[in-house]
């Protein structure tokens, strides 16, 4: 297992744990049955932790990408 292995699967741990701590933005279990966390565009701030955590997520997912691009190409060559 090469060191790029390593770090891939690392970023695939954090942004697993990353996203298991994002708040959840419906109104609970039955808002999702009903249909009341429907709001996907409403305007919702993130403050504090909140927003953190949602910037590290997307910094992080753009490593996951960029990542399995690398790993894809290594491996065809």
């Amino acid at each position: 297992m090469a060191w790029y292995d390593v770090i891939f699967m690392i970023v695939c741990i954090i942004i697993i744990i990353l996203s298991l701590l994002q708040g959840g933005k419906s109104s609970g279990a039955s808002g999702a049955i009903t249909g009341g966390g429907l709001n996907v565009f409403a305007k919702k701030q993130e403050r504090g932790s909140e927003k953190i955590v949602t910037v590290l997520t997307f910094i992080f997912a753009v490593i996951f990408l960029f990542l399995s691009l690398l790993l894809s190409a290594l491996a065809s060559a």
